[in-house]
Parts: C-alpha cells; structure tokens; sequence
C-alpha cells in the first residue's frame, strides 16, 4: 500500500472516531442536549465509554484497508513490534492527525447552537480534549502510558493488526479501558485524537472559548507513545 492510500484510508478511520468520540462528549457535557444530565458526567460516564468505543468500531470499519491503526500509538507499537514498516509511518501518522483535526471540525458544525449557548469554556474544552482531574503532569503521564500499554498489548495478543481482532473486540476493549482506567486522565491513549481537536478547538470560532491548555497538552502525546513502544517491544518478545 503506497503513502495516498495509508493516508487516505486512516484520515477516514480517524476522522469517523473523532466524529462519534467527541460527539458524545458533547451530548452528555453540554446542556440543552438530549444526552445531558443535570450536570457534566452524572451518571453518563460509560455513556461517553461506549460511545467512543463505537466510534472505534466505526473507525476500524472505515479503515480497514490500511489496518485500522486509527492511533499513533499502535501505528508505533506495531513498528516496533515489526508488523508495520517504518517507512509507512509518516503517512499513518499524517493521515491520523488530518482526520482527527477534521472530525473535530465536523462535530463542532453539529453541536454549534450548543457550543454557542454560553456554557463553561472548560467544558467547551472538555468537547475537544482530555484534562485531569487532579493535576499532576508526572502522573498523568504514567496514566496515560499504562491505559495505551493496555491498548496495544491486547491488540497485539489477538493479532498484527487491530481490524484482525474484529471491530467490535477492540471497540470494547476500548470500552473496558475507559471504565477501568480512564477517571484520572479522561484516557486520550490515542495522540491523534487529542492533539488533532486540541488545534481545532483552537483555531475554531468558538463563542466564548478559553485556553486550549497547551501546557497539558504533552501528556495525551508523549503518554500513549512510549505506552504503545513499551507494548510493542514486549508484544516482539513474547507473540
């Protein structure tokens, strides 16, 4: 498969995740939705867990043809592990950034009447990116790096790549990770999916929006990279 292809096929994956991902973020944390409660995640955090996990299984559908990394972490988890070529990594990697950068934009036109109703700019945000509950960069890394191991070690255990385990296995894996693991971080485990927002909610038109908090912003990057590498290292180890 040459650069066009990997790039096209994981611009789709990515952007089709990010889309269903940050969609239901915004249903559940944005009042005057159908999916808000009373309040920011009460009672819908694994609302927002299987909804990015269907929004995996859709990812992984969509990029099928190209392996369906839809995540830099896996793309570099199975480079290290010697499933996929280095010289194909740029393409994984711009193709993941571009749909998740666009995906981002795409749920924004949806929810616009939402984001303009005047809420919190931390929620608005929340929409886009991850962010800590309780702020410590140290261990909000090593979050982040255990749920991505968790990630890409499973899908390595089932296969070479995430589309031979089935869609719906890793949509709940992803499900499962998020209900295990993500309370401190909100568990980005995917940098794609929270840079690529991350420079939408910041280039975006968004009534009243804050800071994009690029101070936090190396946690959801640097995390899941060496999580993914770690992962792929012992997957060469051990499958």
């Amino acid at each position: 498969m040459n650069f066009g292809e990997i790039f096209y096929w994981e611009l789709l994956g990515t952007g089709m995740l990010v889309l269903l991902g940050c969609g239901v973020v915004a249903n559940v944390i944005l009042p005057r939705n159908k999916g808000y409660m009373r309040g920011p995640l009460q009672g819908n955090w694994l609302l927002i867990n299987f909804g990015w996990g269907l929004g995996v299984f859709a990812g992984v559908y969509v990029a099928a043809e190209s392996g369906a990394h839809i995540n830099p972490a896996v793309t570099f988890g199975l480079a290290v592990e010697g499933t996929t070529e280095w010289s194909d990594v740029p393409a994984y990697l711009l193709g993941q950034m571009t749909g998740a950068f666009l995906g981002a934009v795409v749920m924004f036109l949806a929810y616009k009447l939402q984001f303009d109703a005047g809420e919190e700019p931390d929620l608005k945000l929340g929409v886009f990116s991850t962010g800590p509950e309780v702020r410590s960069y140290p261990w909000n890394f090593i979050t982040e790096v255990v749920g991505t191991f968790v990630l890409v070690f499973v899908v390595l255990s089932f296969g070479p790549h995430p589309i031979d385990i089935g869609p719906l296995a890793v949509a709940l894996l992803v499900v499962g990770i998020g209900a295990s693991l993500g309370g401190p971080t909100g568990y980005a485990i995917n940098p794609a999916r929270d840079l690529g927002p991350r420079i939408a909610h910041a280039l975006l038109p968004i009534k009243g929006k804050g800071s994009s908090d690029w101070g936090y912003s190396w946690v959801p990057i640097a995390g899941p990279i060496v999580g993914g590498v770690l992962a792929g290292l012992l997957g060469a180890a051990v499958f």
